[in-house]
């Protein structure tokens, strides 16, 4: 999944080509006018660094954990004005915890200022989920809306179970998460390819 910007410049350069835009919609620049790509296919493999597509960023991290601190569970939409979401390193940094995603979790701004780096066990405040990776296809799509002609690419390639897990990550965003994600298009075999 790419921003359009990106998928406009991989068509540019060749190394794509789309197969399913936008109805009625172009991209005009000074000398060129487009389809609005949907879905495009890579004409050539294009590298993704693992390190690039595994990094944790606050974005990934909230739709993961549904957008709830994993300390006191409440939702962001529960959350007081100067309250906020917070990432937390549950093993903390100063203590040897690594910034990865078995050691991140989504937590509120007062629960997180109340652990501080404490361990979990030494002030009784366990996440209510393990923390785990989650799978790219899910951290790909977990903020931004699926399309009627994106989702008949998932099902082709990832199949009905994927499709409907995505659909659910849909339906569990906070709205307010929605208007941040950027527009993306669907690369097919991206995960297959990259993997």
């Amino acid at each position: 999944m790419v921003p359009m910007r990106r998928a406009l410049r991989l068509v540019i350069d060749g190394k794509a080509e789309i197969v399913e835009s936008e109805a009625d919609r172009v991209v005009r620049s000074e000398r060129l006018t487009m389809p609005r790509p949907a879905v495009i296919r890579l004409t050539k493999f294009i590298h993704v660094p693992r390190r690039f597509r595994r990094q944790v960023t606050n974005t990934f991290l909230f739709a993961r954990d549904h957008y709830r601190c994993q300390y006191c569970g409440r939702p962001a939409i529960e959350l007081r004005p100067r309250e906020s979401l917070t990432r937390d390193h549950v093993i903390p940094m100063s203590r040897g915890g690594k910034n990865d995603w078995n050691n991140v979790v989504t937590a509120c701004s007062p629960c997180n200022t109340r652990k501080g780096n404490r361990l979990p066990n030494e002030i009784g405040m366990h996440p209510l989920t393990h923390p785990v990776e989650p799978h790219f296809v899910h951290l790909s799509w977990a903020v931004r809306r699926l399309t009627q002609t994106q989702a008949r690419y998932i099902r082709t390639f990832y199949g009905d179970a994927i499709l409907h897990q995505l659909e659910a990550l849909e339906h569990r965003i906070h709205p307010d998460a929605l208007g941040h994600a950027q527009r993306t298009v669907g690369l097919e075999h991206l995960e297959a390819a990259a993997e």
